[in-house]
Formats: C-alpha cells, sequence, structure tokens
C-alpha cells in the first residue's frame, strides 16, 4: 500500500512539470527555504543571470519551410558524431540536502536515458559508491592547494574508476554569501531556531530526507573534496575544504595534466585567451561557465563569448552551460558551435520533488522540446545546426528575413 501511495504521489507530480520552469515552481513548495536558496542562490545583484537569459533573447530563428521531416533524427544521445549534446546535471555538492542519495538517484537517472552527469567534488556521497552505476565516468574536482594533495586526490579519483576529470577554474574564493545567509543557508551549516522552524514547515522533507538520511547514514561529510573523507557538514572544520585556492596559475592545471592519464576537461572558461593556454596545456575539452551565475555578477553569459573561443579553439569540444531552460536554448547554443550542453539546477529540483522518475521526465520534456523546435525549424539533424539558422539582429532592429553567417 505505501509503495502504490508513493507512486501515485509521483504520477501526480509529474502530471504537474509540463516544462523545467514547473519543476523550479515545485521544488520552492517542497524544499524548506535553505536549501532551495541555497540551489537557486546567485551571486549579489543577479546581473549575471539576467545576462545568461538575455543573451538567448539576442539570437532569432530562421526557419526553413516545406522540406521532408520524415528522416529527423535529432536525439539528446545521439548526434551525428554518436556525441551526447545534453547533460543530465551539472556538479552540484551536497545534493543529499535534497534527497536521500541524491547524487545516485542523478546518476541512476543518467544512466537510464544514456546521458552523462558530472559528479561534485563536494558530494556528501562517496565517489567510490557513484562510480559503481553504469556510465558514471565524470568527476569534477576542486583541487586542494599543494601539489602533494592534488596528487592524491587524483589517485582516488582514478582508483574509484572515473575516466573524465572536470577541473573547476572559477572557484578561487567563495562568493559574495549576502544571499545565501538571506536565505538561512551557511556552509558549514549552522544549527539555529529558524533554521528548525524552516525544516518544520516542510515535514515531508523533514522525514523522508533529512531524518532518514541521519538514521541510515548518520550526519553527512563532504566525502570527495580531498583523499580522505572531510569535515560534517555541520562542523566548522567543513570551512576549510573549500580553502586554499587563492594561489592557482596555469602551472597547477599542467601538473594536472601530467597526472591525469585520460580525458582532462576545465570548466568555468569565459576569456578567449584562457580557451587558448587551456588547449595548449593539452585539456581535451573546455566547458564555458560563469557558474550559473553564482561566483561573480556582472560576467559575460558563456553563449555571448562561444562563437570568438569556437573561432580559436576549434580542435578539441567546446561546452557551454548557465542559464539553459528549454530546448531552443540547446538548439542556439549548438548552431553557435557548442558540442555539448549542461543543465544544472533543472534536474536537481527534478530529483528533490520525484526522485529518479523526475529526473528522468524532465530529460524526456526537453529531448522532447529538441525535437518539436528542430521539426519547426525545417531540420532533420542536429548535424545541420550552424549560424545560418540564426538571426542577430542589431540594436532596435526589427528582423528580417535573411540569414547572418559567420
Amino acid at each position: 500500500m505505501k509503495g502504490w501511495f508513493q507512486r501515485l504521489s509521483t504520477q501526480n507530480k509529474l502530471a504537474s512539470i509540463h516544462n523545467l520552469h514547473d519543476v523550479e515552481r515545485l521544488a520552492r513548495r517542497k524544499l524548506p527555504r535553505p536549501i532551495f536558496g541555497y540551489i537557486d542562490h546567485v551571486a549579489e545583484d543577479g546581473r549575471t543571470q539576467r545576462a545568461n537569459l538575455s543573451a538567448f533573447d539576442e539570437y532569432h530563428f530562421c526557419p526553413k519551410r516545406l522540406l521532408t521531416l520524415r528522416k529527423l533524427i535529432c536525439t539528446l544521445s545521439c548526434m551525428a558524431n554518436a556525441t551526447p549534446c545534453l547533460s543530465v546535471s551539472l556538479p552540484w555538492g551536497s545534493a543529499r540536502f535534497r534527497l536521500t542519495r541524491g547524487d545516485l538517484v542523478l546518476a541512476r537517472a543518467a544512466a537510464k536515458r544514456n546521458l552523462p552527469m558530472i559528479m561534485s567534488g563536494s558530494s556528501l556521497v562517496p565517489m567510490e559508491e557513484v562510480a559503481k552505476v553504469e556510465g558514471a565516468d565524470w568527476f569534477q574536482a576542486y583541487l586542494p592547494g599543494t601539489p602533494e594533495g592534488i596528487e592524491a586526490l587524483l589517485a582516488r579519483i582514478q582508483r574509484a574508476g572515473f575516466k573524465k576529470l572536470v577541473v573547476t577554474l572559477d572557484y578561487p574564493v567563495p562568493p559574495n554569501p549576502d544571499n545565501l545567509r538571506r536565505s538561512g543557508f551557511s556552509s558549514p551549516l549552522e544549527p539555529s531556531l529558524r533554521l528548525a522552524f524552516d525544516g518544520l514547515m516542510r515535514p515531508g522533507w523533514l522525514c523522508n530526507t533529512f531524518l532518514r538520511t541521519l538514521w541510515k547514514h548518520g550526519m553527512p561529510h563532504f566525502e570527495n573534496n580531498h583523499a580522505a573523507r572531510g569535515a560534517p557538514v555541520i562542523s566548522r572544520e567543513a570551512a576549510r575544504d573549500f580553502s586554499g585556492r587563492r594561489h592557482f596559475d596555469w602551472g597547477y592545471l599542467d601538473l594536472v595534466r601530467r597526472l591525469w592519464p585520460d580525458t582532462l576537461i576545465v570548466k568555468g572558461v569565459l576569456n578567449p585567451d584562457d580557451a587558448v593556454r587551456a588547449q595548449q596545456a593539452g585539456v581535451d575539452g573546455i566547458i564555458l561557465s560563469n557558474h550559473g551565475a553564482r561566483q561573480l555578477d556582472c560576467t559575460i553569459s558563456p553563449l555571448q563569448v562561444l562563437p570568438e573561443i569556437k573561432r580559436r579553439v576549434s580542435d578539441i569540444p567546446i561546452m557551454i552551460d548557465s542559464g539553459f531552460r528549454r530546448g531552443t536554448d540547446v538548439i542556439k547554443a549548438l548552431a553557435l558551435g557548442a558540442d555539448f550542453v549542461f543543465v544544472g539546477r533543472p534536474f536537481n529540483y527534478a530529483a528533490a520533488c520525484a526522485g529518479q522518475a523526475g529526473v528522468e521526465h524532465v530529460a524526456d520534456l526537453l529531448q522532447r522540446e529538441v525535437e518539436r523546435n528542430m521539426a519547426l525549424l525545417g531540420l532533420t539533424s542536429l548535424s545541420q545546426l550552424d549560424r545560418t539558422c540564426l538571426y542577430q539582429p542589431t540594436a532596435g532592429e526589427v528582423p528580417q528575413s535573411k540569414n547572418i553567417s559567420g
């Protein structure tokens, strides 16, 4: 009876999710204020977030008409070169705050849909457990502050079985925490009457996630920032897991390249010169990202720098994240030269609201949007996407019927 009720509840939730914006609204009602605030957090005044969204408005589609669509082969798991063009989740630390064993839920959903999932170094589930999920071979590392610590962490990641290492470059210091504090979230977590009240206001989360986690697995720890287990989430020692990166320079990336034998990807690149330098360091791919507008306010959108970086670095995959919510967003990035699009917050909201079924549902929604919009564009394959599909008007100009190229 309990299993039947849970399935019915999940089905009702899924029925109310028609796009990626819906899952955010549902998560706001389900999650305690501090936990939702952690996911929803943007830096300072939100200018970077607005830039991410407005960047999509700079481009308009130029559809082709009366073309047969019988050979529409657009799928999210198969481009012309059999490379996935969409990820189930960007790396998100502390996933266990949203859902018991949240990283495992995301990894299993990704495997079910044949899509990649990048595990966060700030996860509260040991990397060795997630690596056992078939296809879970992407790991994002926040590098420790010493060469010895880096070498030990990379050795652990390799032993766990991950083949694709993502090194985040845009976290030399923690961002301004004022918006996190306003929502009631802190790291390390600081017990308070307000925190307890926020938990009591969401009894479903309190019982099914927080108390269930404590009962079955004990107090969560930061498991994967170093070669050894990190501090508990409610501990002043937790802050040290994110320190020690102020002195990083390109020599540290060169060190990682020497130590890491498999695929190496850097995340957080926005400057074309940095993209060139990363390529010179021997990386196998670059993720253009402003950390989902969470780090530095007033930062350029990755979509705006994509064409120039693609022009200067054309022989390795150029991937992108930050602000993607619609199939049209994905199509615009692919048309501008992106090889891969990553999505973060919506999949975490979906996991928190409806578990693995929610993540799979959101992935299906986005896939259908891409396929539908490809058909409306008159294209039969993702490989046909290029700049001729887009028009970029100048300020105040009304789009005409010509295309833009170059």
